[in-house]
């Protein structure tokens, strides 16, 4: 069965540009790959309520491409939550240049640490 709607809450919203690209034009996968931990950033941070890192991610496959003038659309929910590190359920999404499709492109699980103010880690609120 194919998904049609995100799961999670729009987090980021950004366009693929010329720099995104490589020599044949197509968008970089590292470059959705930093879009999407950025957003997992700010999704742990918000829950958090502290600064965090990055200390994992599960495999990606990547669905479909990500082309020039797309615009990719990051979805985050917290997934699982540990004494000090947050799994985030990422999906990245496009809206297809100058059409109303939406093509879910990837997905993967980021884990980041709460960290407090001089860089340990910090204890989190459980997942209620």
């Amino acid at each position: 069965m194919t998904q049609t709607d995100p799961k999670g809450e729009l987090t980021i919203r950004t366009v693929a540009m010329p720099a995104d690209t490589n020599t044949a034009g197509d968008i970089f996968g590292g470059w959705v790959l930093s879009q999407m931990d950025i957003a997992g950033g700010i999704a742990a941070a918000q829950y958090s309520q502290s600064r965090v890192a990055t200390v994992g991610i599960e495999a990606m496959s990547f669905l479909k491409p990500v082309n020039m003038g797309d615009i990719l659309c990051v979805y985050a929910e917290v997934d699982t939550v540990g004494r000090t590190s947050m799994a985030i359920r990422l999906e990245a999404w496009v809206l297809r240049q100058r059409s109303r499709v939406r093509l879910k492109v990837t997905e993967g699980v980021f884990t980041f640490v709460a960290l407090d103010a001089n860089g340990n880690s910090t204890p989190v609120s459980p997942l209620a």
